[in-house]
C-alpha cells in the first residue's frame, strides 16, 4: 500500500493533508534529533518514509500507514504443508490535521475492494479511531507554558508535531471550544508504552517545577 517514494497509495488519502508552512518547517528543523539518533533509539537499519521530508517531519506532519501485527497459518515447531484458510493483519494509520478518520477508513475499504484477489474474502473491523488535532501555539495558556518551560530549563522550548493517540484533545476542542496544552516530560528514548518504559528522574523533577510556574502564569492571564 506504498509506492516507490513511500507515499500511501489509498485513493484520496492526501486530499486534505496540510502543507507545512516555511515557519513550521523551520521550527521542526530546530529539533536536535538526527537520523543517526533515530537509528540508535529504534534499532532500525535506515529511516523509512515519504521522500521529500525529513524524519522529524514524517513523524508528525505526514500521515502514515503501517502493519502492526500479522497472524496466520502454522507457526509451531516442525514442518506442515497445509495452506492457511485465514489471515489477520492489524493496520494503523497516523492521521494529520484536517484528515477525517471516517473518510480514511472508506479509502482503505475502496483500496482493498480494487486490489484484493477475487479468490479472497475480506472484512475490516474498526477497533478505534479519532480525528487529528493541531494545537494553537499562540493561546494565552500555551504562551504561559512556553514561558514556564523556558524559566525552568533555561532555553526557549521547541514546538514539535507529534503522532500520538489522544482523542480527547480534539473532542474538547470541537465540543467545548476549549484549547488544550500538551505539556509532557518524556524523553524520545524513554520507550513509552514498552515493557521497559522509563522516566528520567531529573527531567521529572523539572516537570514538576514547570507545572508550578505554569499554573502561576496561567492564573495571571
Amino acid at each position: 500500500m506504498h509506492d516507490a517514494n513511500g507515499r500511501v497509495t489509498l485513493p484520496g488519502f492526501y486530499d486534505k493533508v496540510r502543507v507545512l508552512s516555511k515557519e513550521e518547517r523551520a521550527e521542526l528543523a530546530r529539533i536536535p534529533i538526527s537520523d543517526e539518533d533515530w537509528r540508535e533509539m529504534t534499532g532500525t537499519k535506515l529511516p523509512y518514509g515519504e521522500k521529500g521530508f525529513t524524519t522529524v517531519e514524517r513523524i508528525g506532519a505526514r500521515p502514515t500507514l503501517e502493519v502492526n501485527g500479522i497472524l496466520s497459518g502454522f507457526t509451531g515447531e516442525g514442518l506442515k504443508g497445509v495452506l492457511p484458510a485465514k489471515a489477520m493483519a492489524k493496520i494503523s494509520m497516523r492521521l494529520v490535521p484536517e484528515q477525517d478518520d471516517r473518510a480514511v477508513e472508506l479509502q482503505l475499504k475502496e483500496y482493498l475492494g480494487k486490489n484484493a484477489p477475487p479468490t479472497v474474502t475480506w472484512e475490516i473491523k474498526n477497533l478505534g479511531s479519532a480525528t487529528a488535532v493541531l494545537v494553537d501555539r499562540n493561546t494565552p495558556a500555551m504562551r504561559a507554558a512556553a514561558s514556564a518551560l523556558q524559566a525552568t530549563f533555561g532555553v526557549r522550548p521547541l514546538f514539535q508535531l507529534q503522532g500520538g493517540s489522544n482523542a480527547v484533545v480534539n473532542m474538547v476542542k470541537t465540543r467545548l471550544g476549549v484549547d488544550s496544552v500538551l505539556l509532557g516530560f518524556g524523553l524520545p528514548d524513554d520507550n513509552i508504552h514498552a515493557p521497559n518504559e522509563r522516566q528520567h528522574l531529573p527531567t521529572y523533577i523539572r516537570g514538576i517545577e514547570t507545572y508550578i510556574r505554569f499554573f502561576d502564569l496561567v492564573s495571571q492571564k
